[in-house]
């Protein structure tokens, strides 16, 4: 199988998994203890805190570790929903559920912030749109287009009107450079599976000085900030992660991921009739495509390039099975009957450029396939319902 479904999560690379062995086999004493082995894996948490605070700029104290990206999306909006004062949520049309669904159900108002057609926010307005509002979260990087956003822009408009914004990072980190102090963010949410980590654990940072309530109540673990005992072997797996996806952002990695992306895109833009990229060219992570297929269900051509062993989605992996339009897509502005045709490729740093061409000329294939028994629209697979 060619995966092309690296948004989705990664292969955890041999070395993560190296690091993360000894902790599940080995060691396996409660880091919160006082004996030896529990003072090794405490040991092993804070040089893996030391690591997933470089990837990203931060100082290791201001590194919280949680049990999954969303949980870090959920406690930072907790603790700003807590602590903020009145006004709105403010956050933007095309934010993951972990950030929709939180906000809509904590009682406070929710303002809808727009993208334009290019899946982008535009600062202009979201300096409007930030009047009667209590606080901000924006994600870096759209985990479906892969459309980056003005995110130390909107940093800089949001604490002038003393407003605080948490970002979710959790498609962007270890695809591009990201700095904390440079983006000015109070707080940001990362995801270790995304950079080839171990699933279930996530981190968020937590600027110094950042007044903060806690979501999880119990022992003092984390400092106090996030309780429960820590997972000591995705914790490490995740260090080690942060340390090779820093050291892929230095050796190039990012722009290996371009050209093979661009190259994937080039073949299907030019080979295919009706094929469209949707989101900005330019303003996007360097291993995502997100193109449209005329005349082709996505469902439909989900099934065919699985059967032709390809791996890649109609969105996001979160939203897999919903039989309904993408709401990214809609609030770029897409149409309903092209939405529906959409689907994802996402490279990681595991992808040649060989397979990737490979999986364009069976995209080709799979295309043509569906269309000649489609016809006008319908095919073997009904999933959307009017």
């Amino acid at each position: 199988m060619i995966d092309l479904d690296s948004n989705a999560t990664t292969a955890m690379l041999p070395e993560v998994v190296e690091a993360m062995l000894p902790w599940l086999s080995g060691n396996h004493a409660n880091p919160s203890g006082s004996y030896r082995t529990a003072k090794l894996a405490r040991k092993a948490i804070e040089s893996a805190r030391q690591q997933v605070a470089e990837l990203i700029g931060a100082d290791p104290d201001e590194i919280v570790f949680t049990g999954s990206g969303t949980e870090s999306v959920n406690t930072a909006l907790h603790s700003l929903d807590q602590l903020a004062g009145e006004g709105s949520a403010l956050v933007s049309a095309i934010e993951h559920s972990a950030v929709l669904r939180f906000v809509e159900s904590r009682g406070r108002s929710v303002k809808s912030l727009p993208v334009g057609d290019n899946g982008r926010v535009d600062p202009d307005a979201f300096s409007a749109f930030c009047e009667g509002v209590a606080y901000v979260s924006v994600m870096a990087a759209n985990n479906e287009t892969g459309v980056t956003q003005p995110i130390s822009e909107m940093v800089a408009i949001a604490h002038e009107k003393n407003l605080p914004i948490h970002t979710d990072a959790i498609q962007a980190a270890g695809k591009i450079p990201i700095d904390v102090r440079s983006l000015g963010v109070d707080m940001l949410s990362l995801s270790a599976h995304k950079f080839h980590g171990a699933k279930g654990i996530g981190a968020l940072y937590i600027r110094c000085g950042l007044q903060f309530s806690s979501l999880l109540h119990g022992g003092d673990q984390e400092k106090g900030r996030r309780s429960g005992t820590e997972n000591t072997a995705s914790i490490v797996a995740m260090g080690e992660a942060a340390r090779l996806a820093k050291l892929g952002l230095e050796e190039g990695v990012p722009d290996r991921l371009r050209e093979i992306r661009d190259a994937f895109e080039a073949f299907l833009l030019s080979e295919v009739r009706g094929c469209v990229r949707n989101g900005d060219p330019a303003f996007r992570l360097p291993n995502t495509s997100h193109l449209s297929f005329e005349r082709c269900d996505s469902a439909g051509l989900l099934i065919l390039l699985d059967d032709a062993g390809v791996a890649c989605s109609a969105g996001s992996a979160c939203m897999t099975g919903k039989q309904k339009p993408s709401h990214v897509q809609l609030a770029m502005g897409i149409p309903e009957q092209r939405a529906k045709t959409s689907l994802r490729f996402s490279f990681s740093r595991l992808n040649t450029m060989e397979e990737a061409m490979e999986a364009a000329a069976k995209v080709k294939k799979s295309v043509g396939k569906l269309r000649n028994v489609q016809g006008n629209g319908v095919g073997p697979v009904a999933v959307y319902t009017s």
